[in-house]
């Protein structure tokens, strides 16, 4: 891509005040690279706000579970921080299957403090928080 080709469609996520820019590696006047920041085009803009947007809707449903009595704030928490069960299972050196069922608010009540305390270090947070998080 060239310079003067790069798409500037100002776009304004969930924070109006902040405008996401990124770094493109262009090519100038004389067909050297460079860098410039573009704010992305329309139709990237538009992808971007939908996977947000269900990003968002998972959140909200887990609370919902969470408020019911079926989902443990791991689940919420998983979700917030953009990870799956895979992922976190290798963070907290479980199998994913363990990972699973700590995202039952059943089996989360039960959960010993040592096995909350790794939950809680890989979202950063105090164990107290992750256990009174009621959605």
């Amino acid at each position: 891509m060239k310079l003067n080709d790069v798409p500037q469609d100002k776009k304004h996520f969930n924070d109006k005040d902040v405008e996401l820019r990124k770094v493109l590696y262009v090519t100038d006047k004389n067909g050297q690279y460079t860098q410039t920041h573009s704010y992305g085009w329309e139709s990237e803009n538009i992808a971007l706000e939908q996977a947000w947007g269900e990003i968002f809707e998972q959140e909200e449903q887990v609370k919902q579970e969470i408020r019911e009595g079926i989902a443990s704030p791991i689940k919420y928490f998983m979700i917030k921080n953009r990870m799956d069960i895979g992922i976190l299972a290798s963070y907290v050196g479980k199998w994913q299957w363990q990972v699973k069922r700590h995202c039952k608010a059943s089996v989360f009540k039960n959960l010993s403090e040592n096995v909350l305390q790794k939950y809680a270090q890989v979202f950063n947070m105090e164990v107290s928080d992750l256990r009174s998080f009621k959605g």
